[in-house]
């Protein structure tokens, strides 16, 4: 094989994105056979569009089973992500999926399973990862120069979404529609950074959710989670979607000064010695170790081509992937954490009772207004896929 022949599921406009720069050519070994959406008239612009080689398929069983298209990336709401996942891999093609890897982490451990039953490539749209301040601050963590981790901080508030967003489709900010609110929608890749910059999962978590603070919908808008690690760390996780102006910043403290980064930079408080061997010797009154602020250089990128060229890589080369799909399950069990930590006002620990979880979300789910409107949802089902 010389060229992955991609097909793409759903034509919204994330779908739409990555088929243009396929088009274009800018992802090199990778080409766009197919399309595949159950709305005639998306497949009709798509046409239209992008000229009337490429195939087009009103359901995903036909785009899987066309023969022709080696690997697909899904761009379907997230309930839909791993059963067509599954589907495809059964299907014998490699998959990419968009972000979030499902709603619920029972969900997305048996796609999970049926990965690793494949042998095929899977990934996950991580695109930050492919982000040079932080796959530099993984460095840093990873290689010990900030030593070892005492304090995680984020908070990232700059989501705002007006009332008219949320009423621009039926299906957002539903339990019905999407599964969840802004932890579900806009943070996902903060959740993944989180545990992937830092190499650590927490072991329990207290979170305190709002649900339709300031805005009419059902899902949660408004999040305080406070988690606690195994080696004795914190950390607090910050995010809503009604606040102007908003704030982006991830602040990691560890044994060998400060990282933060906000407004696209990198800074490094850097001690001169450790805090731990500073506090063996210092025998003074008040003092605190030396301390060197540096701005880190770093590159621009971050974006969604990287991770679809790092998937063809790994599909054309055997190259290990920068984001496989089966981490999908790591940011999602800290946004269902806290969900459940909310639900049941109490800690919740890592991992996750998967069961309680999912009778938690389905209660939800059959309150749903989405779930209610029949002649705008038919084909829900309290299982969570559509």
């Amino acid at each position: 094989m010389d060229k992955v022949r991609i097909g793409i599921l759903g034509l919204g406009n994330m779908g739409t994105g990555h088929a243009r720069y396929l088009i274009e050519g800018r992802v090199e070994g990778a080409v766009l056979a197919a399309v595949s959406d159950v709305r005639s008239e998306r497949l009709e612009l798509a046409a239209q569009e992008w000229g009337t080689e490429l195939k087009l398929y009103s359901t995903a069983e036909e785009l899987f089973y066309s023969g022709e298209v080696d690997g697909v990336l899904i761009c379907t709401p997230h309930y839909d992500h791993p059963q067509q996942a599954a589907a495809a891999l059964k299907a014998g093609l490699h998959v990419l999926i968009e972000k979030p890897a499902g709603v619920y982490t029972k969900q997305v451990r048996e796609m999970n399973e049926a990965a690793a039953r494949s042998n095929k490539v899977f990934g996950i749209m991580y695109n930050q990862r492919t982000n040079p301040l932080y796959a530099k601050l993984r460095d840093l963590i990873t290689s010990g120069e900030l030593g070892e981790v005492r304090r995680t901080n984020w908070i990232i508030t700059n989501w705002y979404r007006s009332q008219s967003y949320y009423d621009s489709g039926g299906w957002r900010a539903t339990w019905a529609g999407e599964g969840g609110g802004v932890l579900l929608n806009q943070d996902p890749h903060q959740l993944d950074l989180w545990q992937w910059t830092t190499g650590m999962m927490p072991k329990r978590v207290r979170a305190f959710c709002s649900f339709g603070k300031h805005r009419n919908i059902e899902v949660e808008n408004d999040v305080t989670a406070y988690v606690e690690y195994e080696n004795g760390a914190t950390g607090v996780f910050v995010t809503s979607t009604f606040e102007s102006p908003g704030t982006n910043r991830f602040e990691i403290s560890g044994e060998r000064g400060k990282i933060v980064i906000e407004n696209d930079k990198m800074t490094f408080w850097r001690l001169r010695v450790s805090e731990t061997e500073f506090n063996a010797t210092f025998k003074g009154g008040f003092g605190q170790p030396e301390c060197w602020k540096f701005e880190i250089p770093v590159s621009d990128g971050g974006n969604h081509m990287g991770i679809t060229q790092d998937w063809v890589n790994a599909i054309l080369h055997g190259t290990p992937l920068l984001a496989p799909g089966e981490e999908g399950i790591r940011g999602l069990e800290l946004s269902n954490a806290m969900l459940l930590s909310t639900w049941t006002d109490g800690w919740v620990d890592l991992p996750i009772n998967e069961d309680l979880f999912y009778e938690k979300l389905q209660e939800k789910i059959l309150s749903s207004d989405k779930h209610k409107d029949a002649n705008s949802y038919e084909t829900l089902d309290v299982k969570g896929t559509h």
